[in-house]
Parts: structure tokens; C-alpha cells; sequence
């Protein structure tokens, strides 16, 4: 093993003890960049597709409140705690109204993440590298997967709710939320909870490739949000979220 896969396992080890210590943990784009790298020197060699992927997404049409200012694309995956990460035919999206008060309770149908988007170098790193940190938390583990490209938007009349339903649980059991870019926008800051919703912590991923890892089993989350800066420009918060719901019992 090189030395650099030797820090990354021994890295992902002390990460994966704050993830159950804490239940959550903040890891900065550039740790992550490293063991992207450190696993495969191409991992992010689409990255400028990748990132561009998040223009021209449809709205979602399903916001109770009513709101114009988020749109997103979703698909299904599925995974052994070890080996290849596959594609699944599409389907909807559901939450129970226990886990989003908001729009929960019907089958909400989004457009697909592209085939070729799941394929790409980025993308496979990024599902591999946390579909890895979460199987040494549940080595047996059969991963369900779910994958949400979210842009909200913001402007003069209206501002960005990267979670409209507030401080909430997503009924998985790892939530992992990347930054793929802020434009024009501030707050954002991500908000930690126990149960009682009582804070643990907060921080704001600003940076492409900055990681929230949360223990949807026992910690909340929410986002404050977002407001437009220049009214001149386009303001918005382009993230990637993957979920994991271990399927093996």
C-alpha cells in the first residue's frame, strides 16, 4: 500500500470515530480532494462537467410552500459494502410526513440524474468514497442509495431554502451533503442537532468538494437560508446530497 492510500485509511479511520462520537462530522474540500486523488489521480477530471451538470435543471414542482427556488434532478442506487456501485431504473422519490412535514407523503417524480453523470470519474469517487467510510461503519451492509442534485436560488423577492422543512431527519441512515459551488450568495450554514433539537454544532460549507457527514440515526439537520448579495447577479447553491439506508436486515 502507498503511503498516501496508508494516511487516507488511517485519516478515514479517525473520521469514522467523530462520525460515532458525534454523530456528524465537517471534512474541508481539500482533505477530500486528496483521497479522491490519492484512490485514482482521474477522479476529477470531469469535474468541470460535473460541476456545470447543475445548469439547466428543472424546477421542483412539488414545494408546499409554494416556493420557485429550488430546482433538482434524483436517482436510485444500490451497493454491497464492497464492489461496484450500481444505477437503478428510475423511480420517485418518497418520504414519510414523520420526515418531511413539508412535501413528505407522496410520491414526488424528478427528473433523472444522467446516466453518463453517474458514470463519470467524479461522480463514481465521490459514491465510492463515501459508500467506503460508511461500510466500516456497517461492514455487511447492502447500501440503498438515493442522490439529489439541488440548486437553490435566491433573489430580492425571495430567498433560498436549502431546507424547507427545518430542522429534520431525512429516515436514512448516513446523509452525506457536498458543496459544488456558491454563487453570489450568503449564510448557508449548516446546523447540527440532537434529537431535542437542541444545536451541537454549525458550519458553512463554502467550498467545492466541502463534505457534511451526518448520522441520520441520531442527529438532525438544517440549513439557514441562503440570500442574494449583488441583485444584479444570479444567486445561487449548487450541492450534491447522497443518502444511505442499509438494506441487509
Amino acid at each position: 500500500m502507498s503511503e498516501k492510500l496508508l494516511m487516507q485509511v488511517n485519516d478515514t479511520v479517525s473520521l469514522c470515530e467523530k462520525i460515532t462520537g458525534d454523530g456528524f462530522s465537517f471534512v474541508p474540500g481539500q482533505q477530500i480532494k486528496a483521497w479522491l486523488l490519492a484512490s485514482n489521480p482521474d477522479a476529477l477530471s470531469d469535474w468541470q462537467a460535473f460541476d456545470a451538470s447543475w445548469d439547466g435543471m428543472p424546477l421542483d414542482e412539488y414545494m408546499a410552500d409554494g416556493g420557485r427556488y429550488r430546482r433538482r434532478r434524483f436517482a436510485t442506487l444500490s451497493a454491497e459494502a464492497a464492489g461496484p456501485i450500481v444505477l437503478e431504473p428510475h423511480q420517485p422519490h418518497y418520504q414519510s410526513r414523520e420526515y418531511n412535514s413539508l412535501n413528505g407523503g407522496i410520491a414526488r417524480i424528478y427528473e433523472p440524474i444522467p446516466a453518463a453523470l453517474i458514470h463519470g470519474q467524479t461522480m463514481q469517487g465521490i459514491l465510492q468514497l463515501s459508500r467506503d467510510l460508511f461500510s466500516r461503519l456497517r461492514p455487511q451492509a447492502r447500501w440503498h442509495i438515493e442522490a439529489h442534485q439541488f440548486r437553490i436560488e435566491a433573489n430580492q423577492q425571495e430567498h433560498g431554502q436549502p431546507a424547507p422543512e427545518g430542522v429534520h431527519r431525512d429516515g436514512v441512515d448516513y446523509v452525506l451533503v457536498m458543496m459544488v459551488k456558491r454563487v453570489n450568495i450568503s449564510s448557508g450554514t449548516t446546523t447540527l442537532h440532537n434529537l431535542d433539537k437542541v444545536v451541537l454544532d454549525s458550519f458553512t460549507l463554502t467550498n467545492p468538494l466541502d463534505w457534511a457527514l451526518v448520522d441520520d440515526r441520531r442527529c438532525m439537520h438544517g440549513v439557514t437560508p441562503v440570500e442574494q448579495i449583488d441583485p444584479a447577479m444570479a444567486a445561487y447553491r449548487d450541492v450534491l446530497v447522497v443518502t444511505f439506508t442499509d438494506k441487509s436486515s
